[in-house]
């Protein structure tokens, strides 16, 4: 419960920044800001995914105290990446500082992408560290840290110094200092006495870690580069103030589901690796399947009911210069979005469980170049908008190809198809309940949306037990049976 109350907390405080930061630094240099965001997410992805990654399925309670070696590794890596990464960001400012000393120099914003993503691996990898040993208060505390910290920085800088390299280093210090404080919570004290490593069992931890988490490395920064490109052609064509319209919308958007995705992923994920490490990898592969069908159940009635109220969101909400355009582009970028979260959530445990990750790079390629082939050509017939479409298109053919890989051939996975039939049907049953209060003043029509899909999908999934989460709310919260009479 600690950790799904961090992911709401989470997703509420970043909305309210991701809007507040909009506010303040107008269109274009929230295109500017979002653009550099999204290159310190890929450069983060590219340095320091491999660490979240090898501590979410190496990384455990029992390892700590068994093989302490892999833990020290670790935290040598991000060391050894974070220095070198800082020495490089140094070197871009002091350049950037004699060439074209403004805060808009592409050296200068170079410099805070960079500290950024410092900022990002250090606070994901830990967060990791408290998901792999299951201390959710400790989870809890590091993302209050993190949201506190990030809303005053931010925030406070964005209102002092309107510059969009000055909010992008303050965002990368919040994640930084969040960590400080939970130190001793998730440090290893038997590090210091850890045996040293034999040169052979080091090379093949090494290699261990390297053939599970590059493939999802690939696969991430792929999909991370992909919006960093779309984009980076708004701005081009279009103007930095097209890419802010475009980037708060994705980024309100990816965030609704990436927020709950992540939040299941860290509960579902290591349930499926406790399995295959007490019973076997049938056993896991199950609760696999068991997950998928609770993700969609979730996820499918988000992505419709975030559609549902986007009007009343963008007139309640949204700043007024983005108004409009926020609408648009979010309906556009709604589908995509929920694949990416039905591949990183649902169909990607299939390949960590099994270690064979390769496919989910095939498909991060394949969605690339359908993303490249719709920036070429649907610009061209539907404006800015088309870059959103190119998106969508290229998620959607690499959610497919993953899907057909996952779910035929030999080791086809078994679905659960009375649950996602179930879920399709409520989804369904929801959008219509809610349609006739889309059309009344966005005061009314926000509460309207979000009370009707609620009753109407919550109490489809309760009686029908969709994806046995009935079940799973009894069993976590019994009845209190009555005291015996005296």
């Amino acid at each position: 419960m600690a950790v799904i109350a961090a992911f709401v907390l989470n997703a509420g405080l970043n909305f309210v920044l991701g809007i507040a930061i909009a506010r303040m630094l107008g269109p274009a240099d929230f295109g500017r800001f979002a653009l550099a965001t999204a290159g310190a997410v890929v450069l983060n992805t590219i340095l320091f995914e491999w660490l979240r990654l090898s501590a979410t399925r190496f990384y455990s309670a029992r390892v700590r105290e068994a093989e302490p070696w892999i833990r020290h590794g670790l935290d040598r890596a991000y060391c050894v990446i974070a220095l070198a990464l800082f020495a490089t960001a140094a070197l871009c400012a002091g350049l950037g500082i004699a060439v074209n000393p403004t805060p808009e120099g592409r050296l200068v914003m170079t410099a805070g992408t960079m500290v950024a993503a410092i900022g990002i691996g250090l606070f994901d990898y830990h967060a990791a560290l408290a998901r792999a040993r299951f201390i959710g208060g400790a989870y809890l505390r590091l993302v209050v840290w993190k949201n506190v910290l990030a809303f005053v920085l931010m925030a406070g800088t964005a209102w002092l110094f309107p510059q969009p390299v000055w909010v992008l280093i303050a965002g990368g210090m919040s994640q930084f200092l969040a960590v400080l404080p939970m130190r001793k919570i998730l440090g290893d004290t038997a590090l210091g006495h850890a045996p040293a490593l034999p040169d052979g069992r080091a090379r093949e931890t090494l290699r261990l870690f390297a053939a599970y988490g590059l493939p999802l490395i690939a696969a991430n920064a792929v999909y991370q580069i992909m919006p960093f490109l779309n984009r980076a052609a708004i701005a081009g064509t279009a103007g930095f103030a097209e890419a802010g319209y475009f980037a708060l919308a994705a980024d309100l958007s990816s965030r609704a589901f990436s927020t709950l995705g992540a939040a299941l992923d860290l509960l579902l994920f290591q349930i499926a690796v406790q399995a295959e490490e007490h019973h076997g990898r049938e056993a896991a592969e199950t609760q696999v399947a068991r997950n998928i069908a609770i993700v969609v159940a979730l996820l499918l009635p988000c992505a419709a009911g975030y559609w549902a109220v986007t009007p009343a969101l963008q007139a309640l909400i949204v700043p007024e210069e983005f108004r409009g355009p926020f609408a648009d582009y979010t309906d556009l970028l709604i589908p995509g979005l929920f694949c990416l979260s039905i591949m990183n959530f649902a169909l990607n445990p299939i390949f960590q469980i099994r270690r064979r990750t390769s496919p989910v790079v095939a498909a991060a390629l394949i969605g690339l170049a359908v993303n490249a082939v719709g920036l070429v050509l649907l610009p061209r017939v539907m404006g800015p908008q088309g870059v959103a479409v190119a998106q969508t298109l290229g998620l959607v053919a690499a959610v497919a190809v993953l899907g057909l890989r996952a779910l035929t051939g030999i080791e086809r996975l078994r679905l659960p198809g009375r649950d996602l039939a179930l879920t399709a049907a409520a989804c369904l049953a929801m959008v219509l309940a809610v349609l006739p209060f889309r059309a009344l003043e966005p005061a009314l029509a926000l509460p309207a949306c979000i009370a009707a899909g609620v009753l109407v999908y919550g109490a489809l999934v309760w009686f029908l037990d969709i994806a046995g989460l009935r079940s799973a709310v009894r069993q976590r919260f019994p009845k209190r049976l009555p005291a015996a009479a005296r």
